[in-house]
């Protein structure tokens, strides 16, 4: 796991994330280590790796070397972009190997973005889409022939696997998720939110506006980690209206 100096982002757009993908395949390319599996985010980044040809510290050298250069000369900065040393922890089994694999796919759910198979920069929707993908990263199918030698059952059981709760908090990684809606920018998002809508705070306690008040509180509760006592207080509605609306599934 690597994340930016001072928490910062080190992806500021889609083509930084496209160039820190293919820079860690290209490096992947004359065999020096495996790839399982992958998690780009704004601010820091997963990867699960094997061990080839060259120690770990010396892969993740070539990889930060390299994309650090690419982001300095593209933002005309200069000094670290990645804070500290990286972080690892030994897979022991394969037990333990799908367990991180499934943890990491599933940041961009944690992090209240969207749904793991819609989110481009992780390796999960390659897992999915194994035809077009096994070139680059053959090793996606070691993983799926763990749980059957038919690739087609196979990538079912992946997925029925993957989209189990995983309990671990791998490498402490929770605090470094940053949830996009916070108690510095909560009252400009829910301004945003009412006035994309033509609605103003009081309209919220109207019945013909339930859904719009209940979508609000949905946002709020997946895409942050407020109380529901603030998320009341904020949108001006008792605490029992927003632990009722939580208790429904997201939509």
């Amino acid at each position: 796991m690597l994340r930016g100096n001072e928490r910062k982002n080190i992806f500021i757009d889609e083509e930084d994330k496209e160039k820190f993908i293919k820079t860690v395949i290209k490096k992947k390319a004359n065999k020096s280590f495996k790839l399982y599996a992958y998690c780009i985010m704004d601010n820091h980044l997963h990867l699960v790796i094997k061990e080839q040809k060259e120690a770990i510290s010396r892969i993740v050298k070539k990889i930060t070397t390299s994309y650090a250069y690419y982001f300095n000369n593209r933002y005309k900065r200069v000094g670290h972009l990645f804070q500290d040393r990286y972080k690892s922890e030994t897979i022991e089994d394969e037990a333990y190997l799908l367990s991180v694999i499934r943890y990491v796919h599933n940041n961009p759910e944690k992090a209240g973005i969207t749904k793991k198979e819609k989110y481009r920069w992780s390796s999960y929707p390659n897992y999915l889409d194994l035809l077009n993908y096994h070139r680059e990263i053959p090793e996606i199918k070691e993983i799926l022939e763990m749980f059957s030698s038919d690739i087609e059952k196979a990538l079912k059981e992946f997925i029925h696997y993957s989209n189990k709760y995983e309990e671990k908090n791998f490498l402490e990684m929770e605090e470094t998720i940053k949830p996009e809606i916070n108690e510095e920018n909560v009252k400009e998002y829910i301004n945003g939110y009412l006035k994309s809508r033509n609605l103003k705070k009081e309209d919220l306690k109207r019945r013909e506006h339930a859904k719009q008040k209940e979508d609000l509180i949905q946002q709020l509760k997946k895409r942050s980690n407020l109380s529901k006592r603030k998320i009341a207080i904020l949108i001006g509605v008792n605490r029992e209206t927003v632990r009722k609306v939580s208790k429904k599934p997201s939509p």
